[in-house]
């Protein structure tokens, strides 16, 4: 099975104490962070900005799974990557060239990934599968945190997993303890986990229960 990847979604995080919240998702054992960002146009809510992920950058060292939700991405990659933006995920709902955006991302030595909305069918993925690094699939409507997991999303998990068996492919919304074994079945490796993680009386520990219920759980639903 291809690496797990455990993220705690900043988007949940206590925004006065941000850097501390970054350090304290690290020190659980977090494999990255998941940086939002939302430019309240493809999505109704506005987020984070390159300082954000500058200072990200600044408190830990690992990697910053950061996602755009933008119409416009060709507008602001560059400005990310500069922040410390490693890998960077666009939309295949994007207004742009996607593989000039996507070549462009990786010609920069950054890991380029696409995102896809719970209602867009997977082949919308297919003509792209050789320029990505990473797939984002939302299970939840992009733009809000708080949300519940909605499991019409996993069969097109499985179907990207059926083809592409080393790709990296992840999922954020509404994940959980029974949203976590759900997506690893069909084929998940890695998990955005906002609330969630952020909230748990102790998060190293969840963390860890995360990583024992992916490993049991992997591939079971992909066949």
């Amino acid at each position: 099975m291809p690496k797990i990847v455990i993220m705690p979604s900043i988007l949940a995080a206590d925004m006065g104490r941000l850097a501390d919240e970054c350090r304290r998702a690290e020190a659980a054992g977090s494999d990255a962070l998941h940086v939002d960002i939302m430019d309240g146009h493809f999505v109704p809510n506005l987020s984070m900005g390159p300082d954000v992920v500058k200072m990200a950058r600044a408190a830990v060292k690992i990697p910053l799974d950061t996602h755009l939700m933008v119409t416009h991405p060709q507008n602001l990659t560059g400005a990310f990557i500069k922040a410390g933006a490693n890998p960077l995920l666009i939309h295949v709902e994007a207004q742009c060239d996607l593989r000039a955006v996507l070549h462009d991302i990786r010609k920069q030595q950054v890991r380029a990934g696409l995102t896809l909305n719970p209602e867009t069918p997977v082949e919308a993925l297919w003509p792209f599968l050789a320029d990505v690094d990473e797939v984002l699939f939302m299970s939840v409507h992009p733009g809000f945190g708080g949300q519940s997991f909605i499991p019409q999303v996993l069969p097109k998990v499985a179907a990207l997993r059926r083809r592409m068996p080393e790709l990296d492919i992840s999922i954020d919304g509404g994940i959980n303890r029974t949203s976590t074994i759900a997506a690893a079945e069909h084929g998940v490796n890695m998990f955005v986990a906002g609330t969630y993680l952020f909230s748990a009386p102790d998060m190293a520990a969840e963390i860890a229960h995360m990583r024992q219920s992916i490993i049991a759980a992997y591939g079971k639903k992909v066949a």
